[in-house]
């Protein structure tokens, strides 16, 4: 629809993401009936690059890619993309980041992969203080190399056996 306004953004942030990178669809539709302003839908999808086949030249959107709702429960307590958000805010130096929800050994285990460029001094501590203020659970912390993580717009992921 060439009068729909549609960006693809960081779950929890609201933050624009670059073409290709997956994200959240955010909507906005002006007309006077019902008016839609950055109308989250919850939906993952990213920017197709190039002109259409067809010759169309507005945005082409993946198509359906997942839910951007990634809220995850761990020890009584809910862990949500936009606290993910705050501690990658709170350290300049984290590219990206994605926090794992894992059981091991019968014990629930969080960890947060952040894409950093190097192996700052004390950036780990740091780190791992920030997700007790933000969170309130204690995570470990894991620095990757920058690309490691997959573009698949997740920030929390729950990858303990249902």
């Amino acid at each position: 629809d060439e009068h729909l306004f549609v960006e693809i953004v960081r779950p929890g942030t609201g933050d624009p993401v670059p073409d290709g990178e997956v994200g959240e669809v955010v909507a906005t539709l002006f007309r006077a009936e019902l008016p839609l302003i950055r109308f989250a839908t919850g939906d993952l999808s990213a920017v197709l690059a190039g002109p259409s086949p067809c010759g169309r030249t507005n945005l082409r959107l993946k198509g359906w890619m997942g839910r951007a709702d990634q809220t995850t429960k761990f020890k009584g307590m809910f862990v949500h993309p936009a606290q993910i958000a705050e501690i990658v805010k709170r350290h300049p130096e984290i590219k990206k980041a994605r926090m794992i929800v894992t059981k091991n050994a019968d014990i629930d285990v969080m960890t947060l992969k952040c894409e950093v460029e190097g192996q700052p001094d004390g950036l780990l501590p740091r780190i791992a203080e920030t997700i007790q203020n933000v969170c309130k659970l204690k995570g470990a912390v894991e620095l990757v190399q920058p690309g490691t993580l997959a573009n698949d717009g997740k920030v929390v992921e729950d990858a303990r056996p249902v």
